[in-house]
């Protein structure tokens, strides 16, 4: 669901085909942790629930950075990571739905986003063209929902820390939620764009 961090420059990062990389096992460990996620939260176990939440934030933000000060950008790393953030995000909304600790609406409006955006995404892939770069306008939401998520289970209870967590848990969700609907605008944008130009190079070139 959300774009990754790891976007290579064409001028200042060199796309490997490394699998072993340490960015790429944070984003392993972030795939495993979803379904340790998901049975912390319905086994209420909220505490370690937030600490695997907390990690994943975390190291999304870390396996960009490591990506890009070490060289280590990769082509499994820019499939793996995004795929990572959308599952948890699609995991987690599902997870607080269902646990009521945000409206269904909210979700739906997140996950219709990448629903809109699917054919577009298959198409190209269809004809051969690679991933669209990801815009930093999806790179916020993906950080405004990663570090939403934990704040909002902590505002989910009567914690100490609860009633300060609980406001800044929403101004991430609805920055994220905005932020996430316009660079599917943008993408979807993009998409049209490079099919239209894919389609007339095809004619010129049967013609």
């Amino acid at each position: 669901m959300s774009e990754g961090e790891r976007t290579p420059s064409p001028t200042t990062d060199e796309v490997s085909d490394r699998v072993l990389t340490v960015p790429n096992v944070l984003s392993a460990l972030r795939l495993v942790g979803v379904p340790v996620f998901l049975w912390l939260l319905f086994a209420h176990q909220d505490v370690w629930a937030f600490v695997v939440l907390a990690l994943s934030g975390i190291s999304d933000y870390l396996d960009g950075k490591i990506a890009r000060a070490l060289g280590q950008t990769s082509k499994l790393g820019i499939v793996l990571d995004p795929a990572a953030d959308r599952l948890y995000i699609l995991a987690t909304l599902v997870a607080f739905v269902l646990r009521d600790i945000i409206p269904w609406w909210l979700a739906a409006i997140i996950v219709g986003r990448d629903l809109v955006l699917a054919p577009g995404v298959w198409l190209l892939r269809r004809r051969g063209i690679a991933p669209l770069n990801v815009s930093y306008l999806g790179k916020s939401a993906t950080f405004c929902l990663l570090y939403a998520f934990p704040l909002l289970l902590i505002g989910a209870h009567d914690w100490a820390v609860s009633d300060v967590a609980r406001p800044i848990a929403w101004a991430f969700v609805w920055w994220g939620t905005v932020f996430y609907v316009l660079s599917g605008v943008l993408y979807g944008t993009q998409v049209v764009q490079v099919l239209r130009a894919d389609r007339g190079d095809r004619a010129a070139g049967a013609g």
